[in-house]
């Protein structure tokens, strides 16, 4: 039994961070659902860039939008809303088998809107409207003022994807925000089945303090940092408070591991992966991940649900002079910042490919 399946029978949902038309029109996205278990998508800015600077899948689709007069960020997302849609289509059979659990892709908002909790709100309600997929999350950053966006959001019914956590505390922040808007859905009398997820960037860490610890912390801060999190996230779901929207018919927010692909050419390409095996929790991984998963991954003992061995790993970092607080802080800060330049760059490839489709 591949090391995908495995993840699958424990219960851990293995999803996608990847999206090109390539992978659409090739059949490989559905190769990856019917041979790995993949059962969702994730996508951001950066693979958009990607997909369009380096490949000539796009340039149809380009040149018919600019005829009819789109530009920029409204071309985009009509590209990328077209992608998601194919995508959502072939994950709809997992989504309606698992009365919509899984089967999930995701949009993100402009990054550049981070700060910004009206135009958030505004521009995740419009954007789900438009991709008509009820199995499509948008992506909302776990900013100050992001969160009384995703409150507001899902009090609106739009499922939300909770992007850049980091911390246990900036976890414990965007739960809450769901429950807040689950819990006005029900008692407003809506129906409170509202689907999220709320992403914890996991490798950053370990890129963070690389150069701050000895060779034997390397490669161990991020998962540390994961476990802690589960605890939480195990804590809140056992507590009387979300009983209480399950037992009203709400779903559970899922708890999702992202930025799960091995930074450290020293470790091991399937370091995330195996370390962050949990029931009830997503992995999204890059495609050179799923791969090697694939062909070579093991899949050992699930993560504990108490952190004991993340306190003890957590400890050193702390002897070493680490102040989580302040270094996730820095994380979300610097997420945001990069993710702003990534749709900055999206954008000027965006224009620099318009301009050559017309020149052509």
């Amino acid at each position: 039994m591949r090391a995908t399946q495995k993840l699958h029978e424990i219960g851990q949902s293995l999803w996608l961070d990847n999206i090109t038309r390539g992978l659409l029109t090739s059949g490989t996205l559905r190769r990856y659902i019917q041979e790995f278990s993949v059962t969702g998508l994730t996508s951001n800015p950066t693979i958009f860039d990607h997909a369009i600077k380096n490949s000539h899948d796009y340039d149809d689709a380009i040149q018919q939008k600019l005829k009819a007069g789109k530009s920029g960020e409204t071309l985009f997302f009509e590209l990328a809303i077209e992608d998601l849609r194919q995508a959502a289509d072939l994950f709809r059979p997992i989504h309606d088998l698992t009365n919509g659990v899984d089967g999930w892709v995701s949009l993100e908002v402009s990054p550049l809107l981070a700060h910004d909790t009206s135009a958030t709100l505004a521009a995740a309600k419009a954007l789900h409207a438009r991709a008509e997929r009820p199995n499509l999350f948008i992506k909302i950053p776990g900013t100050k003022e992001g969160l009384p966006a995703i409150e507001e959001a899902i009090f609106a019914g739009v499922p939300i994807n909770v992007t850049l956590l980091f911390s246990s505390a900036q976890y414990i922040a965007a739960a809450e925000a769901y429950l807040r808007g689950i819990e006005r859905r029900i008692i407003a009398g809506l129906n409170p089945a509202v689907g999220s997820v709320a992403s914890l960037f996991v490798s950053r860490w370990d890129v963070a303090v690389m150069e701050k610890t000895s060779a034997e912390l390397h490669n161990q801060l991020g998962i540390a940092i994961a476990g802690q999190v589960y605890k939480s996230y195990r804590s809140l779901l056992d507590s009387p408070r979300w009983q209480r929207i399950l037992n009203a018919g709400a779903r559970s927010q899922r708890l999702l591991w992202a930025s799960t692909g091995t930074k450290d050419p020293k470790a091991s390409d399937t370091l995330y992966i195996r370390a962050l095996a949990a029931p009830f929790t997503v992995n999204t991984m890059p495609e050179t991940t799923l791969k090697a998963l694939a062909d070579h991954g093991d899949i050992g003992g699930t993560l504990p649900a108490d952190a004991h061995v993340s306190d003890e790993v957590l400890a050193r970092f702390t002897k070493a002079g680490i102040d989580f607080d302040v270094l996730g802080a820095q994380l979300l800060d610097e997420g945001a910042k990069s993710f702003g330049k990534s749709w900055k760059d999206l954008m000027e490839c965006i224009a620099s490919k318009s301009k050559t489709l017309k020149a052509a």
